[in-house]
């Protein structure tokens, strides 16, 4: 299982750092990153692997919400059930 994370915001130290601790915390491993930093806008888009998580989903995903509303960023955590139907034509 995999999810999807995305954080877009003004472009900051650490937020890479950041959001990977909290992954590393619950046992989310990173499998893929991109990252754009256009004048001050900071754009990341990460693939996760969810089957070992430690705890639940919801957990993840808001820890990373929290995150975001503490580092003035949008971070959306999506499974990749929901992202894949949601991008089907």
């Amino acid at each position: 299982m995999k999810a999807v994370i995305t954080v877009i915001g003004h472009d900051t130290v650490g937020i890479l750092h950041r959001v990977s601790g909290i992954c590393s915390v619950n046992n989310a491993n990173i499998i893929e990153v991109t990252q754009s930093v256009l004048q001050d806008l900071f754009a990341m888009f990460m693939l996760v692997d969810i089957s070992k998580l430690d705890g639940d989903f919801s957990n993840l995903s808001n820890q990373l919400t929290a995150l975001g509303e503490e580092m003035g960023l949008s971070i959306h955590t999506m499974h990749e059930d929901i992202f894949n139907s949601m991008h089907r034509i």
